[in-house]
């Protein structure tokens, strides 16, 4: 039975709720939050992608050059005596340059996020502190953002397989298995570090400097097989590396991923998510404090 306490004169419904009941409406509360906000989240989604460009001659356009700019700069710059067994019948060059780029792809939607994610606060402070604004709601904005720009290079990448091989094996549909849990696990890890960069600029400082060792410590310049004992199973503790390796599967080597690396994506992804709202939402209150 729910209890009734009375403050400022006012009756307020408690409802005493068993344990299971509590983590059904945990898991339940971040989706029901953006549903509730849905006004808000598109508006200023709206505005961020608005200004993403602003001043921009080209504007958008640079979402389209700047991958297939990298992709012409893989293919002419790098050269490798690796062994890459891909599904797609191209010269060595050019599917190595697919091979660092679907790599990129994802290291890059990790890298706009870890970067924006502990000053996002900070930059809406005028909204926090001047009116009922959820905060929470900051963090999923910016990660639906990145993921446009993600979604035009990945989609530049498929263009540009497809001009070359004149074809595109039939497990890219499976995309959106790999792309939600990606999404998802930004979404929490930017509601972690949104919280903790609340309390310190250090948190910024610090991505600033792990964030471009990920480069190396995810294999994006070489496969996770060419790792020796036992580096190829520790590398997986980077969850970018799952990612990654899902990525290529599906769109370079037309496989189904291997189901313990999809499992542990997933297992990263949920983990992640929830983990990242209980922390947020656990000081929510005091964040208003102090940024």
């Amino acid at each position: 039975m729910p209890s009734v306490n009375v403050v400022n004169g006012k009756q307020i419904v408690v409802e005493e709720l068993d344990p299971s009941h509590r983590f059904a409406r945990f898991l339940v509360k971040p989706f029901a939050q953006v549903w509730h906000h849905r006004d808000l989240v598109r508006a200023i989604l709206r505005r961020e992608l608005r200004d993403r460009f602003k001043g921009s001659v080209a504007g958008w356009a640079w979402a389209v050059i700047a991958p297939l700019l990298a992709i012409a700069v893989y293919t002419f710059a790098f050269t490798t005596n690796l062994q890459l067994k891909l599904a797609v019948d191209v010269s060595p060059r050019v599917g190595y340059a697919l091979f660092i780029f679907s790599g990129i792809v994802v290291l890059n939607f990790f890298s706009e996020m870890a970067f924006r994610a502990p000053m996002l606060l900070h930059e809406y402070t005028h909204f926090i502190k001047q009116t009922i604004f959820p905060s929470d709601m900051l963090a999923v904005i910016t990660t639906l953002r990145a993921t446009l720009y993600t979604v035009i290079s990945i989609a530049v990448m498929l263009l540009f397989q497809l001009a070359v091989v004149r074809s595109l094996p039939w497990t890219v549909l499976l995309l959106p298995l790999i792309f939600i849990p990606l999404i998802a696990f930004l979404v929490g890890m930017s509601w972690f570090m949104c919280a903790i960069g609340a309390f310190t600029r250090d948190a910024g400082y610090l991505m600033i400097n792990v964030v471009p060792l990920f480069m190396f410590a995810t294999p994006v310049f070489y496969p996770q097989s060419s790792l020796p004992p036992p580096f190829d199973f520790w590398i997986y503790a980077n969850a970018l590396t799952g990612y990654v390796e899902v990525m290529r599967d599906v769109v370079l080597l037309a496989k189904l991923p291997d189901w313990r690396v999809y499992a542990w994506t997933l297992f990263t992804s949920v983990f992640t998510f929830y983990f990242g709202y209980w922390f947020f939402d656990r000081y929510r209150n005091v964040i208003v404090d102090v940024i």
